[in-house]
């Protein structure tokens, strides 16, 4: 009887102390969301009644890479069924349009520039042709931050992170920040040899050879689905799939390189010029296209101009199949979900780090690819969003989202309020019912009204930072706001601007920089004022540039 009122007394007590956001106190020290006296504590209480969370994340997946946001060659049946269960958001967008950023964003509510971790890691490396040096990234997820991962822990939570990591190495594993386990314990941004067995990567030792990575991951998911169908659990599933390399399953390899060649040929050139948008003097649309007939620009390669070119067609057997995996992969987690009848206790949230790779990777400006193997560096085509990763453009960092949350949500809706990667954190933990922490997701907005059906949020505008040159293209680094139907784009070499409407012209191409000077004005201030709130780093001048390398 003493053991069940003292019980009772501690569960009244820590549920104070989590409901007004307490925080206890070593001594000596500052108060840390890391302690374990109170996640320890937390965890005695009851909670059956709570919703579990999977939060599936794919790696390099194209806004237009799924079935239901337009694609007729890509078959994502799974992806379009959750569709019809959830909101999926159309315009939504990650941080940045490379990974480690986005992820980092993700994790913490927090922009990249905020955080000062603004480029994939360990980060591009500098070279002649930049005007400007890159600046310096922190090389891990800062331990200060509370993640999503700490949160659900210290409420009870089950916490495993299934995948790709890229936040840091050994000392900034999942592990030190809220996870309980994690596969694997490989924190690159790729695999670390290929999608097949054996895999070269601890913690996923075994597999017969030949298994496919993205059906093995999905595997030890469902495991720990089971293991923890009683209590309330966090699955991140950040997925390797579909960042290069470009290798996909032999049997749905197969299957789209029938149905590809069966299908009605495209129109209009395979790849189209897209050059340095802050270069000196820039080119029409029509005048790129003309010069894809100059012997000049022939060939796979850091062109004259700082031009590269930009797949359009969604053709690829090798992508295409990666792509049908990482569908069955939803597909079966949905599944085990059902099998366990605790499909309608779980939340699901499905989203891409960042635009599909529709440019190829020119880490090193001197590679030149061999024309005979496009399909293993040019992954889609974002069409008819422009570019792709490693831009500013549409293609680069608008990405595919969508929110399930069952008996609460909305089901079968299409959102166009733009939304970004800051606001998956206190989305999950608002419709967990637990209290906001706008001092830790301080740029993320909940989006629990729009997954309810609203048609509203009320925030001025989104922005993106990237003091870098990326590997995707010869383009200058810059920073960009949308607000409204309005997209700025501002670049660091020569400070050119380019302005679009985006809802008469998603494809953006049609610059409205000169037609519009007051709009150009407003968003520049909003976009500066911004990156000093941020404390965004600038660049300074490469002592090493030389413009013949250009």
């Amino acid at each position: 009887m003493k053991k069940t009122i003292l019980l009772a007394i501690l569960m009244i007590s820590v549920a104070v102390y989590a409901r007004h956001g307490f925080l206890f106190k070593k001594r000596n020290s500052q108060p840390s969301h890391k302690t374990q006296i109170a996640k320890s504590l937390i965890s005695l209480v009851p909670h059956r009644t709570k919703m579990n969370v999977v939060l599936f994340v794919v790696d390099d997946l194209g806004w237009a890479d799924i079935a239901v946001n337009g694609s007729t060659v890509y078959e994502t049946p799974n992806v379009d069924k959750l569709a019809k269960e959830g909101v999926n958001f159309k315009q939504a967008y990650s941080t940045c349009h490379v990974c480690s950023p986005s992820r980092a964003s993700i994790m913490t509510g927090k922009y990249p520039a905020r955080l000062q971790l603004t480029d994939w890691l360990p980060g591009r490396k500098d070279f002649p042709f930049q005007k400007l040096k890159n600046v310096e990234t922190i090389q891990s997820l800062p331990m200060q931050e509370q993640t999503i991962a700490e949160v659900l822990k210290a409420n009870g939570y089950k916490t495993a992170a299934y995948g790709k990591w890229h936040l840091g190495e050994e000392d900034s594993s999942p592990l030190n920040h809220g996870f309980d386990e994690r596969i694997t314990e490989w924190n690159k941004g790729w695999p670390a040899d290929s999608y097949f067995a054996p895999y070269k990567m601890k913690g996923l030792e075994g597999g017969e050879k030949g298994e496919y990575l993205t059906d093995r991951l999905t595997t030890e998911a469902t495991k720990y689905i089971e293991r923890n169908k009683d209590s309330p659990f966090f699955l991140y599933l950040p997925h390797y799939a579909v960042h290069d390399p470009i290798e996909g399953r032999p049997d749905l390899v197969e299957k789209y390189r029938k149905k590809i060649v069966a299908r009605t040929l495209y129109t209009g050139p395979p790849y189209v010029l897209e050059e340095n948008p802050d270069a000196t003097s820039t080119h029409s649309r029509t005048e790129l296209n003309a010069l894809l007939n100059d012997p000049r620009y022939k060939g796979f390669h850091a062109l004259p101009g700082q031009m590269v070119k930009i797949k359009q067609y969604q053709d690829n057997a090798q992508f295409a199949a990666m792509v049908e995996s990482m569908d069955e992969s939803l597909g079966r987690i949905v599944s085990k979900l059902k099998e366990l009848k605790i499909e309608d206790k779980t939340i699901i949230v499905f989203v891409s780090d960042n635009g599909g790779m529709s440019a190829a990777n020119f880490g090193n400006p001197a590679k030149v690819i061999n024309p005979n193997a496009l399909d293993k560096v040019f992954a889609t085509s974002n069409l008819p969003l422009r570019a792709g990763k490693g831009w500013f453009y549409e293609g680069g960092i608008r990405v595919p989202m969508i929110v399930k949350w069952p008996g609460q949500g909305r089901q079968g809706i299409e959102s166009q309020v733009p939304v970004i990667g800051t606001d998956i954190f206190p989305t999950i933990i608002d419709m967990l019912g637990l209290k906001l922490l706008p001092q830790q997701h301080i740029d993320g907005k909940s989006l629990v009204p729009l997954v309810k059906g609203g048609q509203t949020l009320s925030r001025k505008a989104i922005y993106w930072y990237f003091p870098h040159y990326s590997n995707h293209g010869m383009q200058s680094p810059g920073s960009a706001v949308r607000s409204g139907d309005y997209k700025l784009l501002e670049y660091f070499e020569n400070q050119t601007v380019q302005l679009f409407n985006l809802k008469n012209d998603p494809g953006e191409q049609n610059d409205l920089a000169k037609a519009k000077p007051a709009k150009v004005s407003e968003l520049k201030a909003m976009l500066h004022k911004w990156q000093k709130e941020v404390g965004a780093k600038t660049m300074v001048k490469n002592p090493e540039y030389t413009s013949s390398s250009n």
